[in-house]
């Protein structure tokens, strides 16, 4: 199949940052867990494996195009040093990840590509409700901290 460069190059920024972000959630959830922090372990965990998710549906659309899924360059994870810190980072990659997905979306829209249209999406929607998960937990910290 004969793909757009630039469509490829989205796919391959987008599964970086999503592996990124497994990283990320991960790494947080060990810290979480030193610190005590049950319930956040738990949050942090669901998303990282809806990350996965996310992942696996880039890798597959690399594929089905005929491309080899490869991510480069992972920035380390951003773990704070403190929970509003934490989600305070949280915030910061989901907000990458919607400005990302939207510019992705605009580029598949403009190139008629409905398949990656479709996928960026939906996987925008997901990132735009992690976005408010993150958000909600930070009001949350405020009135308990």
């Amino acid at each position: 199949m004969n793909a757009d460069p630039r469509t490829l190059g989205w796919l391959s920024r987008a599964l970086t940052h999503e592996l990124g972000a497994v990283q990320q959630y991960l790494a947080q959830s060990a810290l979480a867990r030193l610190w005590g922090e049950v319930q956040l372990v738990g949050h942090l965990q669901r998303e990282a494996a809806e990350e996965l998710g996310h992942v696996e549906r880039l890798m597959e659309r690399l594929i089905l195009l005929g491309v080899a899924p490869s991510a480069s360059g992972l920035a380390p994870a951003r773990l704070g040093r403190t929970v509003e810190q934490l989600l305070l980072a949280n915030r910061q990659m989901e907000c990458d990840a919607v400005r990302l997905y939207q510019e992705a979306l605009w580029h598949a829209t403009r190139v008629r590509d409905g398949d990656v249209a479709d996928l960026m999406r939906s996987i925008l929607e997901e990132e735009m409700a992690h976005l408010a998960d993150i958000e909600h937990l930070m009001k949350e910290q405020m009135n308990h901290g």
